[in-house]
């Protein structure tokens, strides 16, 4: 047996690292870890160019900086061993990310640090390295460093990562940049951020929060526990132990919508879809991972929508996680799971309850209930109330074959009760069931004055019963101030 070294093909690999699936936001995310994790306090995304073979963005931030030798060690792929123990404030893993963030975005990648007012920059150019064959990156001059785009927001301190020949900006790179467009993927960015370093942004995790602006405009942290509303649940927290460091674990039950402001529900409605984002969401040293899956320990319906459970776990268990290059990706270890079946399950019962609870309230609190919910071995059926007062007063006005023909309508319009386009339409809006329908005073004016005729017993009519039956059906019960008063002008 003899040993051969086998070094990997420059122009190959450099290609292949290209395509392991960032996103622009996800690739932007992973220079941002390292800005974090410098001990960065504000953080720029800067972006210019009208065509897309000059288009360029760079990350900025006041971080430590590094020295020349350290600059070039960042420019290495696989520059850490991720199994050495780290920093416990450390959000790299691999010591690929920056590079393989960069390649899958743009062609050229140049790292800019300042440190004790000395300035370094490196660079890596994917066509050298295909036209060489070689791994060569190039020591730019400080003629150089001071001809690149944004070098004038470089503070004192702190690093800037520039993307040029962004190849993968657009799908046509031989057009203009529509502006358009750009903010597009921008403002994705920005959503994206908003959300992964929410507790960052909010000073939850660690203090002095940092900040993070894009094109000048500053991030707002966007939490999706709704924390800040008084009707979320949180519920006890726990923690699992693995090799001396703790895992915890904290359920939260999100406010109903009818607990949200318009404005809240306008905005946790745009950037957070509540069916397909329920269940856990996993942060590594408070940076979040992965969210939106219940790992298949409970289904994901409507009715568990308003459960989340937060998993913290330190950097130390990665292994534990098997945390990928993107870390995009985090799946639970055996002992988490088994602790989070039992919570997922508990937690996704009182969500049901949150739902199922309204729907009981509309049927048991109410006096005179227009429908019935029926359930037996055939299924769930809801039907009209044949002893509402309304219809009792009906059948007292009509003759008997007119009410049998009623009645038989009433069983059509059961059966045919569109319960699959009711349910879409509440899973994707369901504050505007909430909203009360313009109808003006005459037209309810009207309509008390036709029912009321049905309640008169020997021409005199009970005005408190008939009150009490028609104050619980919409649009009266939307408007009861109104009504109560037209019902007193009744004669």
């Amino acid at each position: 047996m003899h040993e051969i070294i086998l070094a990997p093909n420059a122009a190959s690999l450099s290609q292949s690292m290209r395509d392991i699936g960032y996103s622009l936001e996800t690739a932007i995310a992973d220079l941002i870890d390292n800005s974090i994790s410098a001990g960065a306090k504000t953080i720029r995304i800067c972006f210019e160019g009208t065509h897309t073979s000059q288009a360029c963005l760079a990350v900025i931030d006041d971080g430590s900086g590094m020295t020349e030798d350290e600059a070039l060690e960042a420019m290495r792929p696989g520059s850490r061993n991720p199994r050495l123990k780290r920093d416990a404030d450390d959000l790299g893993r691999f010591g690929l990310g920056l590079k393989t963030a960069s390649f899958s975005q743009c062609k050229s990648l140049t790292v800019i640090s300042r440190k004790h007012t000395a300035t370094f920059a490196t660079q890596w150019d994917l066509d050298l390295i295909a036209e060489r064959n070689e791994w060569i990156v190039r020591v730019l001059s400080l003629e150089e460093i001071k001809a690149l785009p944004f070098i004038d927001q470089l503070g004192t301190h702190g690093t800037c990562v520039l993307w040029q020949k962004m190849d993968r900006l657009l799908e046509d790179t031989s057009q203009a940049i529509n502006q358009a467009d750009i903010y597009i993927k921008l403002d994705l960015v920005e959503r994206h951020l908003a959300l992964i370093y929410h507790r960052y942004l909010s000073g939850e995790y660690k203090k002095p929060k940092i900040s993070i602006l894009v094109r000048g405009h500053q991030i707002e942290p966007f939490d999706p526990f709704c924390v800040s509303n008084r009707a979320t649940q949180l519920l006890p927290e726990e923690i699992v132990r693995i090799d001396g460091h703790e895992v915890k674990i904290q359920p939260f039950i999100l406010p109903h919508h009818s607990k949200l402001s318009k404005s809240e529900y306008d905005y946790y409605r745009d950037r957070n879809d509540f069916v397909s984002n329920q269940g856990a969401y996993i942060y590594r040293s408070g940076r979040l991972m992965s969210w939106g899956d219940w790992f298949r320990l409970v289904p994901k319906t409507e009715a568990t929508k308003l459960a989340r459970i937060r998993i913290d776990f330190p950097n130390a268990l990665d292994e534990y996680w098997t945390i990928d290059i993107k870390k995009s990706r985090a799946q639970p270890p055996p002992q988490v799971r088994e602790k989070l079946k039992r919570i997922a399950d508990r937690i996704a019962s009182q969500s049901r309850r949150v739902h199922t609870g309204r729907g009981e309230r509309l049927f048991s609190q109410q006096q005179h209930p227009l429908w019935i919910r029926s359930v037996d071995r055939s299924g769930i059926r809801y039907s009209v109330n044949r002893n509402h007062p309304l219809l009792l007063a009906l059948a007292d006005n009509v003759q008997t074959d007119l009410w049998n023909a009623l009645n038989n309508i009433f069983s059509v319009i059961e059966s045919a009760l569109p319960i699959e386009a009711i349910y879409a339409d509440y899973s994707n809006t369901p504050q505007q069931f909430d909203e009360v329908p313009e109808i003006s005073e005459e037209a309810l004016w009207d309509a008390v004055v036709n029912i009321s005729e049905l309640f008169r017993v020997a021409g005199d009519l009970d005005k408190n019963y008939f009150a009490s039956v028609i104050l619980t059906l919409p649009p009266f019960s939307q408007h009861k101030e109104t009504v109560q008063r037209l019902i007193e002008g009744l004669e």
